[in-house]
């Protein structure tokens, strides 16, 4: 016999309200302070246990939406009953405190009566899709107090956060605690904080430091400034830490920056007395490193610094350049005391200028890309002008060939010297002209390995290593050909010898030694068919004999212009060694066979040229030695002169050179280079077009400039080779297009 299940007695929703409003009340004395003791797990279940069975009951009996509309009207009650009076009347900080307490205790409320409440949470507004118990309480909170209050707040904020900027000390806890309602209220959208709060408080910040800096910008350096900027952008990063919102720190510094930063940028930068160039000439390094720092934050201001800083290093360079013209314009007479001591000085001052500005650009701009730009600028601007009449690439080369030929003018360690040369390849690579700068030093460079004038071998190959690394293999390539043909020559000359002993009828009896040199490496150099004296020839014979027993390929080609002599001159008071040239050797040998001997003659038996015989004879009796003895006797040769030798020629030294007088080999030098550059531009033309095919004027010569390295060509020079090589078939413009280039197979 089945058992019928007993039907439990429907609760009434007063009945049952009665229970839940003990629960409630007692929650509301809780959070007011007053005596109460908190609630048992016995008292919560309770009120859980009621709200659920009134909930589960069927209808008619249902009261789960009366328990809904009652949940809000506790909480509205509660608001309007208690915490809006509590907030009517109060003002400033004593607002916020009690703000953030009422706050405090509407989310404890919440919490409780949500665990109350929770049967609703998972059945009836899932069911229904009503908003959450939770998002009940904040609207509530939301609408009835924050709307209320939201306006006095955030003045009582912003006034607290400008009595701080002031000096003053303030609660910050109070501030991070308010701030955090305009965060939540908005329930995990950050709207209300913007717009009830942020918006207002980025245009106070505007407002006062916009007062600040007008009052700075009257009364502090450029310097000082930057020190209260800098505090200032401190400051306001700690507040963001301290109770500002995260997302405000950006917001909040951008318009500090802007404020007294870039509304002021032109004036600070540009102060005659203290600014950027003022900064820069005193070497003002942590001035300079706190500028970099702060204008790298605002739009253009980096781009400013380093063009001020680019004219400022053109400025100093320039100011070089002109102070060896100026010392270049002295009388003629002092020129050559004067500018061969000046173009050291002037290299030496710019190696000086780089190095004084390398700290700036690497440490106080930390090697920014503006200012390595604005630094290789500047000096290009200075060293590709004509200085005291010659180019920064010819006053490089005689800078570093004092440095490494002997006797030159400075004496430095082997260190210092390792410095010195890194730092004069640095400036090569601001110098245009680079091929000009190759075919002078190989010029200085042959001096120093022919007539062993280079102080170190070792400093030669460490320069052209450094050449070598900042240019490329095909820079120096001939270069290291020249030295490299140095150490086979010595071992030549070793073999030589050797041969000489082996074989005693061979052997002239003079002290003979030659340097094979191979063409393609060395500079040019006139050969001729000069007529050597018999001695001379005996030595010729001898080594012409030796060399094929060391190579069959090889053909030699003998340049007696870049030969020596030590020759014994026996005078009637004294013995004098002569060092001379070859030629001058030549010259002084036929007066062995003859007391007299007019132009004509001298020029006829050596076989050589006016010119030669010109500055041959000046050298021997026109100018600080005279060997020989010339009529009539004036300071200039012409072809009726008769010459003999100078017998009674006497000199306290038993040993002297008698140079040849000097020769400008400069314009032969600006030829040969000119000379190359056509050829490297019609090898540039028609390497691109080759790849290109087709391609027209403006891309054609922009290809070309960007391609060659080693000097800047001129335009003219670039066109005039298109001509050309239309001319030669190389190239062809286009029937339709005359501005368009065919590249002919």
């Amino acid at each position: 016999m089945k058992r019928k299940r007993a039907v439990p007695k429907p609760i009434l929703f007063s009945e049952g309200w009665e229970v839940i409003e003990q629960g409630v009340t007692k929650m509301k004395r809780i959070l007011e302070g007053l005596p109460e003791p908190p609630f048992t797990c016995e008292e919560y279940m309770k009120i859980y246990t009621r709200i659920h069975d009134m909930c589960i009951q069927r209808s008619p009996h249902d009261t789960t939406e009366k328990l809904y509309t009652k949940y809000k009207e506790v909480i509205m009650e509660y608001i309007t009953s208690v915490v809006l009076p509590s907030l009517k009347d109060k003002h400033d900080e004593f607002l916020l405190r009690e703000l953030v307490i009422r706050w405090s205790n509407h989310k404890v409320m919440s919490k409780w009566l949500s665990r109350f409440f929770s049967y609703l949470n998972r059945f009836f507004i899932k069911r229904n899709s009503l908003p959450s118990l939770d998002e009940v309480a904040f609207t509530c909170f939301r609408d009835q107090v924050y709307k209320e209050t939201k306006g006095k707040v955030k003045d009582a904020v912003i006034s607290l956060i400008d009595q701080e900027r002031g000096g003053e000390q303030i609660d910050r806890g109070l501030l991070k605690n308010v701030i955090e309602i305009f965060v939540e209220i908005g329930t995990g959208k950050m709207d209300y904080y913007k717009n009830d709060f942020e918006e207002e408080m980025l245009k106070e910040t505007a407002s006062y430091y916009s007062r600040k800096a007008s009052n700075w910008i009257l009364i502090e350096s450029f310097p000082d400034y930057m020190l209260k900027v800098e505090e200032c952008l401190r400051k306001e990063k700690d507040r963001v830490v301290h109770y500002l919102h995260a997302t405000s720190g950006p917001k909040l510094i951008e318009q500090v920056r802007h404020e007294v930063l870039c509304v002021y940028s032109s004036q600070l930068l540009e102060n005659e007395k203290s600014g950027c160039c003022v900064l820069i000439q005193e070497h003002k390094v942590d001035d300079l490193s706190r500028m970099y720092k702060l204008f790298s934050k605002i739009d253009d201001g980096l781009c400013r610094i380093s063009q001020i800083y680019k004219k400022h290093v053109t400025v100093e360079g320039t100011i070089l350049v002109k102070k060896a013209d100026d010392v270049a314009s002295n009388k003629e007479a002092e020129k050559r005391v004067v500018v061969g001591l000046q173009e050291q000085t002037f290299v030496r001052e710019v190696i000086e200028l780089h190095d004084k500005n390398m700290p700036l650009v690497n440490d106080c701009f930390q090697n920014h890309t503006l200012f390595r730009k604005a630094l290789k600028e500047a000096f290009e601007i200075f060293l590709n002008k004509t200085v005291a009449g010659s180019s920064t690439a010819e006053l490089l080369v005689n800078y570093c060939d004092n440095i490494l030929k002997k006797g030159g003018s400075e004496k430095h360690s082997d260190e210092a010297i390792e410095q010195i040369l890194e730092k004069a390849v640095n400036l090569l690579g601001y110098i245009y002209d680079k091929d000009l700068f190759v075919e002078f030093y190989r010029k200085k460079l042959a001096r120093r390995l022919l007539f062993d004038k280079s102080a170190n071998e070792d400093y030669e190959r460490s320069i052209l290593t450094k050449l070598k690394q900042q240019n490329g293999a095909h820079f120096t390539s001939k270069l290291e050909g020249m030295v490299t043909d140095m150490t086979l020559a010595r071992e030549t000359q070793a073999d030589f010898k050797e041969y000489l002993q082996c074989n005693p009828r061979t052997n002239p009896g003079i002290d003979l030694s030659v340097t094979v040199l191979t063409t393609g490496f060395w500079p040019s150099y006139r050969s001729s068919d000069f007529h050597l004296p018999f001695e001379m020839t005996k030595c010729i014979q001898a080594f012409t004999e030796f060399y094929p027993t060391k190579t069959n390929s090889r053909k030699l080609t003998w340049i007696y212009s870049l030969g020596t002599c030590n020759i014994t001159a026996k005078f009637e008071l004294q013995t004098i060694e002569l060092i001379v040239t070859t030629y001058q050797a030549a010259v002084l040998l036929l007066f062995n066979d003859s007391n007299r001997l007019s132009y004509s003659e001298i020029m006829s038996q050596l076989n050589l040229v006016d010119d030669d015989v010109v500055r041959l004879l000046q050298s021997l009796c026109c100018l600080k030695y005279k060997i020989l003895n010339k009529e009539p006797n004036i300071n200039s040769i012409s072809s009726d002169d008769v010459f003999a030798f100078n017998s009674k020629f006497t000199n306290k030294m038993r040993r002297i050179k008698i140079p040849l007088p000097i020769v400008d080999e400069k314009k032969k030098i600006l030829e040969v280079v000119d000379k190359d550059r056509k050829y490297v531009v019609d090898a540039c033309l028609i390497r691109i077009m080759k790849s290109r095919k087709v391609l027209n004027h403006q891309q054609l010569i922009t290809e070309c400039v960007e391609q060659l390295k080693v000097f800047k060509p001129d335009l003219k020079l670039i066109k005039k080779r298109i001509e050309d090589l239309i001319n030669r078939e190389y190239l062809e413009r286009d029937s339709e297009n005359l501005n368009l280039y065919r590249y002919l197979a």
